[in-house]
C-alpha cells in the first residue's frame, strides 16, 4: 500500500483508503474480514502469490483468495514495492525530485509500478511560455522546478520597475534588461538539469504563432498582447492545427482564472467563449480590468496555468481540459467554473459529442455548488 493511502478499518467492518486530504478516497464493505487481512499483509515484503497463500490461510472460507488481491493490486492505492527508478533519471534528479515523486504518487488515478512515470514525461517535453509578465514567470519558474526538460521563453519587453511588485523573474539589477533574456538566465540557476532557451520577439499573427509552437508539446499562453482574445483564438487553432494542448490564464485584479484545452478533448477555447457570451444578459459591459494587480494574484494565475500543464503533458493529475476555472481572492464563495458543450460545426472541436452534465457555463456560487459535487 501507498504510504499516503494506508488504509483504516471502521468498528462496522468497513475499510477507508485513501485519505480526504487527496480527494480519491475509497470505501469498502468487508463484513467477513478478507480485505483487511489483504491489506495488511501488503506491506512491501510479499509477492502477490505469498499475499495470496496467506489470505488463504487466514480465511479457509475464501473462495477465491487470488482475485482480492488482484483486484487490490490494480488499484490508485498500490504500488509495486521492488520496482525500481527507470534509467532515464540519473541520481542527482531522482533526490532533486522526490517530493515530485511523493506528490505524483499520492493523486496518480492510474496504477503504476513506481510512480516515476509522470517524471519521466516531463522530462522529455518540450513547453513554449508566451508571455513573461505576473502570470508567465510564476508559470515558467513552476515548470523549470518540477522538471520539465525544455522551456522556450518568449517575450517583446524590457523589464521595468513597475514590474517588479510581481514578476518573480527578475530584480533590481535586471531593469533594461530583455525580459526573455534575464528569464532564461534565472531559469538556469534555478534548475541546470534542464534546457532553456529563449528570445525577444513579439507574436503578431496566427502565422508567427504556428511557426513559435512546431516541434513543441504544450503551450503556455501568459501573453495579453495582441488583443488577449485574438491571441487566445491564435493559439485555440494553432494548436489544434499542431495536435498538442495548450493552458492560458491571467487575472483582473483579485479574480484568477485559468484555461485548460487540448486537440480532440473538451471544448475548445472558441467554443466557451461563444458560449459565455451568449449566456450573458445582452448589452452587459465585459470588464476585462485594469493594471491592479500584486504578487499574490499574478503568482497564484501562474501557477495554475503551470498545474494545468502538467496534467496535459502527464495525465496526473487528470486535467479538466475543456474548461475555464479560477477563484477570486477577495471572495472566498466567488469560484469560476465554466463549461460548454462544442459548437456545431466548429472546426476545431464541432464534430465532439457535448460534455456529460455541462449545458451551460456557470460561475460564481453556482460553480461552488458544481465543485462540490465532483469533489
Amino acid at each position: 500500500m501507498k504510504f499516503e493511502h494506508r488504509p483504516h478499518r471502521y468498528e462496522d467492518g468497513t475499510i477507508r483508503i485513501g485519505g480526504e486530504i487527496y480527494g480519491i478516497a475509497a470505501e469498502i464493505a468487508d463484513p467477513d474480514g478478507w480485505v483487511w487481512t489483504a491489506l495488511t499483509l501488503m506491506d512491501g515484503t510479499r509477492s502477490r502469490e505469498e499475499i495470496a497463500e496467506r489470505l488463504r490461510l487466514a480465511h479457509p472460507e475464501l473462495p477465491d483468495a487470488t482475485s482480492i488481491v488482484e483486484e487490490l493490486t490494480a488499484t490508485r492505492y498500490v504500488e509495486d514495492a521492488a520496482a525500481v527508478p527507470p534509467a532515464g533519471l540519473s541520481e542527482r534528479e531522482l533526490d532533486r525530485y522526490s517530493r515530485n515523486h511523493a506528490f505524483f504518487r499520492a493523486v496518480d488515478a492510474v496504477p503504476r509500478a513506481h510512480g516515476w512515470e509522470a517524471q519521466v514525461r516531463l522530462k522529455a517535453a518540450r513547453v513554449v511560455v508566451l508571455g513573461l509578465g505576473g502570470t508567465g514567470c510564476h508559470a515558467a519558474w513552476a515548470l523549470a522546478a518540477v522538471g520539465v526538460g525544455t522551456i522556450h521563453c518568449v517575450d517583446p519587453d524590457l523589464v521595468e520597475l513597475s514590474n517588479l511588485n510581481r514578476q518573480v523573474l527578475y530584480g533590481e539589477a535586471d531593469v533594461g534588461r530583455p525580459k526573455a533574456e534575464a528569464a532564461v538566465d534565472r531559469l538556469r540557476s534555478v534548475n541546470s538539469d534542464i534546457t532553456v532557451t529563449g528570445e525577444r520577439r513579439s507574436i503578431g499573427s496566427r502565422r508567427e504563432l504556428d511557426e513559435l509552437i512546431t516541434g513543441y508539446d504544450a503551450l503556455a499562453l501568459c501573453a495579453d498582447r495582441p488583443t488577449g482574445h485574438s491571441l487566445r483564438v491564435w493559439a485555440n487553432r494553432a494548436c489544434a492545427a499542431a495536435n498538442i494542448p495548450w493552458a492560458g490564464g491571467g487575472y483582473s485584479g483579485p479574480l484568477v482564472t485559468v484555461g485548460c484545452f487540448a486537440p480532440r478533448e473538451g471544448t475548445c477555447y472558441e467554443c466557451l467563449s461563444s458560449g459565455e457570451e451568449a449566456r450573458r444578459r445582452p448589452g452587459t459591459p465585459v470588464n476585462l480590468g485594469g493594471p491592479g494587480v500584486i504578487a499574490t494574484s499574478a503568482g497564484v494565475s501562474g501557477q495554475l496555468v503551470a498545474h494545468a500543464l502538467l496534467g496535459l503533458l502527464t495525465g496526473v493529475p487528470v486535467p479538466p481540459v475543456g474548461t475555464i476555472q479560477g477563484l477570486n481572492l477577495i471572495a472566498a464563495d466567488h469560484h469560476v467554473w465554466v463549461r460548454h458543450p462544442p459548437r456545431p460545426g466548429c472546426p476545431v472541436c464541432g464534430t465532439r459529442a457535448p460534455a456529460r452534465n455541462s449545458p451551460r457555463g456557470t460561475t460564481e456560487k453556482d460553480a461552488g455548488r458544481i465543485n462540490r459535487q465532483r469533489s
